[in-house]
């Protein structure tokens, strides 16, 4: 895991992506901005009031925070263009000016709208938020990429046992937003999963669509979702190596893949395993980081037409950077797809 996160840190300085971080005065924030800014691994974007960053930057014993740039939502050159910004995209939701003049100063609505004036190319947040704030101006203002309307949140799982996925690689979804997807919606996060194992990776991604069912083996309105799920998962994206339904085991071991789904293209060698609800994803993935002792990284955020990415309360100053750097490699994965 080590080398590969390093590999995803190399990747990062070498197309550095503006990143913005709302949370600009909080502590692990800024130790991670510090980190990031000394490794030149993004160029950092600080909200908060400048003196205060600073002063609380010096208090940290913090050398590199002076050379982010720090924005104070409250007096900046492009207040007024951004207040503007949020007035039109909203005005059919019934924004006025005098509401978008307020908001314009949410460090979590200022860092979106600069996302979508051009002015930044990524956000991290919820060290002090929840996510559904975190969220909320994101799906307002940034919205949804081309083609999906559902949001989801991935989980990079770093397995101790390298028989599993690509050498103990997986990615783990939706684990933290959509609470009962439709077909269409659990097909969107397949499809969305696979271009993060692609372009965060490497991966060429091999998913499997999970149940408590293999082929037919039950028969239910839950295992007839995912089963259209998988099929619209293939018409959204024909050359996506996908099966389903398939049970959890099936999915990852060979032994009994030969027994279940004889044939399958995925059975007992999927690298992202795709859970039809969130309770049993978000489930799923904290018992392997518990009782198989994997890392898990995330949750990364999929279906935001820019990178959004939303942290726990409990996270570390490593958890933000790492967050950072993901959120770059969106970043240059997304502009790569446009090109």
């Amino acid at each position: 895991m080590t080398n590969l996160i390093q590999k995803m840190i190399e990747r990062a300085k070498a197309d550095r992506q503006r990143i913005v971080l709302p949370e600009g005065t909080e502590e692990r924030t800024l130790k991670a901005a510090d980190r990031l800014i000394a490794d030149k691994a993004a160029n950092v974007i600080l909200l908060g009031e400048p003196a205060e960053v600073k002063q609380l930057a010096c208090g940290f014993g913090l050398e590199y925070v002076r050379n982010a740039t720090i924005i104070d939502p409250k007096a900046h050159a492009k207040k007024q263009d951004y207040s503007d910004l949020l007035y039109r995209l909203r005005q059919s939701k019934g924004m006025t000016p005098e509401k978008a003049a307020v908001l314009v100063e949410d460090p979590l609505y200022l860092g979106c709208l600069m996302i979508k004036a051009g002015d930044a190319d990524g956000e991290i947040a919820g060290a002090r938020n929840y996510t559904s704030d975190v969220l909320r101006p994101a799906l307002q203002i940034i919205r949804t990429t081309s083609g999906i309307k559902c949001v989801s949140g991935a989980f990079l799982m770093f397995l101790k046992d390298a028989s599993y996925g690509d050498n103990g690689m997986m990615i783990f979804a939706d684990c933290a937003v959509t609470p009962n997807p439709t077909a269409q919606e659990l097909a969107q996060i397949a499809v969305s999963t696979a271009q993060t194992a692609r372009i965060l990776l490497g991966l060429e991604p091999r998913v499997a669509m999970l149940s408590f069912s293999t082929k037919g083996s039950a028969h239910h309105e839950m295992v007839d979702k995912v089963v259209e799920a998988t099929k619209l998962a293939k018409e959204m994206d024909p050359e996506l190596t996908i099966d389903g339904e398939l049970q959890a085991d099936a999915a990852l071991v060979p032994g009994v893949a030969s027994q279940k789904a004889p044939g399958s293209t995925v059975a007992g060698k999927a690298n992202i395993l795709v859970f039809p609800t969130l309770e049993a994803g978000n489930i799923g993935y904290k018992l392997v980081q518990r009782l198989a002792g994997a890392e898990a990284i995330g949750p990364v955020l999929q279906g935001i037409a820019a990178p959004v990415n939303d942290l726990s309360r409990g996270c570390s100053v490593n958890d933000i950077y790492q967050m950072v750097v993901i959120a770059s490699l969106q970043a240059i994965g997304l502009k790569q797809a446009k090109q």
